[in-house]
């Protein structure tokens, strides 16, 4: 199972994971008592139960470059293009907008 953390302006949002099933996403305890968090996305709102899904949360997957900047990263890290997990991990640590997403390999 594959995991990382998803951070909403630098701030510690929840843990998005891979797993047999499909995909979990679920805000962190801290973050939901916070009340001046916000949810990561209007398709993912503030809420303790874990969001679960069969295919890459469509959020997330919109966070994965594309065209010509997609390219460069699958020729320089030899990722399977249908690897979304794999992508999101590795090119969304600083993408555009107010989420990362740090793959707890580099977590420390």
């Amino acid at each position: 199972m594959r995991q990382a953390h998803v951070f909403y302006k630098d701030e510690f949002a929840g843990i998005i994971q891979e797993t047999d099933e499909g995909y979990i996403f679920q805000y962190d305890g801290e973050y939901l008592e916070n009340p001046k968090s916000k949810p990561v996305s209007l398709t993912l709102p503030l809420q303790q139960k874990p969001f679960t899904s069969k295919v890459l949360f469509p959020f997330f997957d919109g966070l994965i470059p594309e065209g010509w900047l997609l390219n460069i990263a699958l020729n320089n890290w030899k990722i399977n293009p249908n690897d979304r997990f794999s992508l999101l991990l590795t090119l969304c640590k600083d993408c555009i907008g107010c989420v990362s997403i740090i793959s707890n390999e580099l977590v420390s």
